[in-house]
Formats: C-alpha cells, structure tokens, sequence
C-alpha cells in the first residue's frame, strides 16, 4: 500500500478513536465542548459588568471578552490535548502501521474541528442575543484562530515528547503557563497598557493572536502593536524544536523506552 494513503487511513481511524474516546463516554458529550466557554464568558460578563461602566472596546462586554477568550482557547485546548498524544495512545504504537506522527496529526484535526465549531456557534450565538450590528472581517477571524492552532501544535509537539521524557517537567509546564491566561489579554488591550509592561506583554505570541481576533471583529480597533510577522516566527520556531524532539525520540517512544 502506497505509505501516503496508510497514514491517512491510520489518521482517519485514530480521528474516529479520540472523537469517540474524548466525548463520547461522557454525559452529553461534545455539547461540554460548547458549554464550557460559554459558561466562562458569562461569568466573565457579569463580574466585569458590575464593577464597570463600558468594555474597552464596543458596548458589550460579552463580545469583548468573547473576542478573548476564543482565541486563547483555541492556543490552550490545542497544546494541551497535542501534549496528552503520546501516552494516550502509547499502547497503539506497538502496531507497525501506527507512528506517534499519526497520534499528533489526528489529535491536531480532531481539536481544531472541535475548536472551529464551538467558536463559531459561540460567537453567532452570542451576536444574535445582543442584536450586535457588527461588520466582521471572517477571513481575519480564521487567521487569527488558524495562528492559535499552529501555535498550540508546535508546543504540543515539542511537550508530548518532553511529557513522556520528564513528568518534572509537565508539572514546571504547567506552573509557568498558569499566568498566561492573565497577560494574554483576554481582559485587556495588551498595546494600551504603559511602557514597559506592554513592551514584556507584547513578546507573549498569544496576545498578538488576540489582538488579531479583536481586530477583525472591532473596525474601531487599530492594533498598533500587533507584529504577525513575529507570530509566525514564533510558530517556526516552535515546529522546528517540536518535530525535532519528536524525530529524536520516537523510536523510544515506540518501543516503550520513555
């Protein structure tokens, strides 16, 4: 069998096995998939509504938030099930035909499927309720979220080796990621805030994938600071340190050395 179509085969069989795996024994399913965002930008709206006036940008806070959480969502729910590839699936790599690339690749479809949906009906959902007269750039929204998952592969390649490698290491990975959700700008317009602050927020990739988001949704909102160039850099670089890990360590991870 010509090498190519195995793989997409393998890939295809192992989407249908973390689809099934991921929702499927659970009560209600992919429907936790789009309540959990929800339930966060409504807790998000009615703290911030009480102790403020008017969000930073437009005149509801649900969007606001909304236009940060998703895109960060997209980078963190894409790293972190990227990274739980290779000991979710150790035991299949004793089968010649699965490689560890089969796990990521079909996790990396899975999660950006996933991703894709939720935050569509999110944000449509969340339009029509507040009747918001918006003038949306969708092919800046799909970048912008396109960036995130590229972002949370590279990552989650480089981490599902070094998991499996040093469990010390997952718990330290963990710990410093904690703050990310803070200084990301989900709360915040990361090239408003004084120098130097916005000088240090501004070398976190992620905040630069949400000021894209927000610049497709918000005409008003120029961006100033946003460098996609950067990003992409970022994501090179990622990939890179990601697939060479991974290269390096595969045939431990498949013979069950790590």
């Amino acid at each position: 069998m010509n090498p190519f179509l195995q793989h997409l085969r393998v890939t295809a069989a192992l989407m249908v096995r973390e689809t099934s795996t991921r929702y499927g024994s659970k009560p209600g399913g992919y429907i936790w998939a789009f309540v959990e965002p929800v339930a966060h930008i409504l807790m998000m709206t009615l703290v911030f509504g009480a102790i403020a006036r008017t969000p930073l940008l437009g005149k509801s806070f649900a969007l606001f938030f909304a236009t940060g959480y998703l895109p960060y969502m997209f980078y963190q729910s894409m790293q972190a099930f990227i990274a739980g590839a290779v000991k979710a699936n150790k035991s299949l790599f004793n089968y010649p035909v699965v490689s560890p690339f089969d796990a990521v690749v079909s996790r990396y479809f899975v999660q950006a499927a996933t991703s894709f949906v939720v935050a569509f009906l999110v944000f449509e959902i969340l339009i029509l309720i507040e009747n918001l007269g918006l003038t949306i750039d969708y092919a800046g929204l799909i970048w912008a979220c396109a960036l995130a998952t590229f972002l949370g592969l590279g990552i989650g390649t480089a981490n599902a080796a070094l998991f499996a490698i040093s469990p010390m290491y997952e718990q330290v990975f963990g710990l410093v990621m904690r703050p990310l959700y803070l200084i990301s700008g989900v709360f915040f317009l990361p090239d408003s805030m004084p120098h130097p602050y916005s000088d240090f927020l501004l070398y976190n990739p992620v905040a630069h994938i949400i000021m894209a988001f927000r610049r497709s949704v918000y005409p008003e909102y120029r961006a100033s600071s946003l460098d996609e160039m950067y990003v992409c850099q970022f994501i090179a670089v990622c990939m890179v340190i990601g697939v060479a890990f991974f290269t390096f360590s595969a045939r431990s991870i498949r013979e069950n050395k790590i």
